[in-house]
């Protein structure tokens, strides 16, 4: 099957992508097919995703992609981030519009669940760190709100899930991303039914959990004559969260190397044969999610450019509309050190105006306010840069073993800016891309499934032959370590 395409579909927090992914002698060609934006919708007080019109947006690029392969399309397959979910009834179709991990509902939930059930028998049960966005919070507040969906709902689906039953008609759910609810087992590898049982949650709409690269089937047959494409089309379960993709496609040299999953969120970790679930690991609030090859993601979740792209759309509301690029460019001129901020304080999660909140926290922790924009964007970025190397310390503590490079993949990759810093801040190597690496490990995950790539090893290789990497060597500097204790002791205390 020389020069077989692979069509995945990444739907990221600002926008969503279908790229087709091409193998052939052993390296892989990537080609965007389409661009599309996902950004929630907000009715009242709820934010929603807007499910009919990123399906249209699929179904629009997979005409695109076949128009523009010229043959059939021998898989397809989406991911997206973890935690958000929706309910379909007893037709295979949506029970109401799923709500986005950024609304309010959760609110005090993480809270009021674990006077219930102690923060220790979840993270026993689970193995993942606690936000309040979590999966687990999200349908606890349903339980508390009575919500009529929890007894008429069919089936429970994670938001790739949902897209990839759209395309096949199957309703499993993937491993990766089931692990993202904080109601998965990792050691058995399935629901935990005795924490939703403890929480008056109903399980009856749980589905089958699969691993990841496995074949959900045909595309639909209707959808196939709808879209004039073949009927032989595989729809394949990738690592449907989008960092396990990410993280499968991440040309990590060896087993002391480190990642960080750069986009709106930065995930921060190392691969591990086993979850690593123990009093350390809970205290340092650190999350096992699933991964590819049986393998987990021992990370944290840390907020990346999220901050920089709120800044970014309230500057555009005033007129001044930056590329990152720009605001990249002008950060590297800008005075260092002015201020810090832990990126992961709760108060930057959803605020209002993030320019503001920002204005607010430094003023309430005594430091210097930046004079513009560059000089803000600056903060961000070093404060972001601080965050890794406080992580990665806590990750050598928990594995007992250094770490000796990072790799960034992700969007966030092409920031040369925070990529220096992060060498310069952590001592270490720092090895960039590839861009696109959640797109391109969903369609090695569905070569996986065609049996064309047999190992994980297998599948780095063709990443390294297929794409050009860029490496940052740490800068000796004297101004690091006071300004990381600073940073350490403003997370403490926040």
């Amino acid at each position: 099957m020389r020069g077989s395409s692979f069509l995945a579909f990444d739907l990221g927090a600002e926008s969503g992508r279908a790229v087709i992914g091409t193998l052939d002698d052993q390296r892989i060609r990537t080609e965007e097919v389409h661009r599309f934006p996902n950004i929630p919708t907000k009715v009242a007080n709820s934010i929603y995703w807007d499910v009919p019109r990123l399906w249209n947006e699929v179904k629009s690029a997979i005409r695109l992609a076949q128009a523009k392969s010229g043959e059939p399309l021998f898989a397809m397959g989406v991911d997206t981030w973890g935690v958000d979910f929706a309910f379909i009834d007893a037709k295979g179709e949506l029970a109401e519009n799923p709500h986005h991990y950024r609304d309010s509902r959760t609110e005090g939930v993480m809270e009021e669940l674990l006077r219930r059930v102690p923060r220790e028998e979840v993270y026993s049960k689970t193995g993942i760190q606690f936000m309040r966005i979590n999966t687990l919070y999200q349908l606890y507040s349903l339980v508390l709100s009575k919500s009529p969906v929890l007894d008429s709902a069919s089936r429970f689906l994670m938001m790739p899930d949902l897209f990839n039953h759209f395309l096949s008609g199957s309703a499993r759910s993937e491993f990766t991303d089931a692990t993202t609810t904080q109601f998965c087992n990792p050691i058995k590898r399935n629901w935990d039914y005795e924490l939703l049982r403890e929480l008056g949650i109903p399980t009856h709409f749980l589905p089958e959990i699969i691993e990841p690269g496995t074949s959900l089937g045909r595309i639909s047959g209707s959808l196939a004559n709808e879209l004039g494409v073949s009927k032989s089309t595989s729809i394949v379960a990738p690592a449907c969260h989008d960092t396990g993709s990410a993280v499968a496609a991440a040309p990590l040299e060896n087993n002391r190397s480190a990642y960080i999953s750069s986009g709106t969120w930065s995930l921060v970790g190392v691969e591990v044969e086993e979850p690593v679930i123990n009093k350390e690991s809970l205290a340092y609030n650190f999350t096992n999610e699933g991964g590819a090859f049986r393998k987990f993601r021992l990370l944290r979740n840390v907020q990346g450019m999220w901050l920089i792209q709120e800044c970014k759309r309230i500057w555009a509301s005033r007129g001044n509309d930056f590329s990152y690029d720009e605001l990249t460019r002008l950060a590297a001129r800008a005075k260092p050190f002015v201020a810090l901020l832990d990126p992961d304080n709760p108060r930057f999660v959803a605020p209002s105006n993030m320019i503001e909140e920002i204005m607010s926290y430094l003023e309430e922790t005594r430091q210097g306010k930046p004079k513009d924009e560059a000089g803000l964007v600056r903060i961000v970025f070093e404060s972001l840069a601080l965050k890794y190397r406080f992580v990665l310390e806590q990750l050598e503590d928990l594995t007992g073993s250094r770490v000796n490079q990072i790799n960034v993949v992700g969007g966030g990759c092409r920031n040369s800016l925070l990529n220096q810093l992060t060498a310069d801040f952590t001592g270490l190597d720092v090895i960039a891309g590839p861009v696109e690496a959640t797109s391109i490990g969903n369609a090695l995950m569905q070569a996986v499934a065609a049996k064309l790539i047999g190992t994980h090893e297998d599948l780095r290789s063709i990443v390294r032959n297929s794409f050009e990497l860029r490496r940052y060597i740490p800068n000796p500097r004297t101004d690091v370590d006071g300004n990381f204790g600073r940073f350490v002791a403003l997370v403490e205390k926040g």
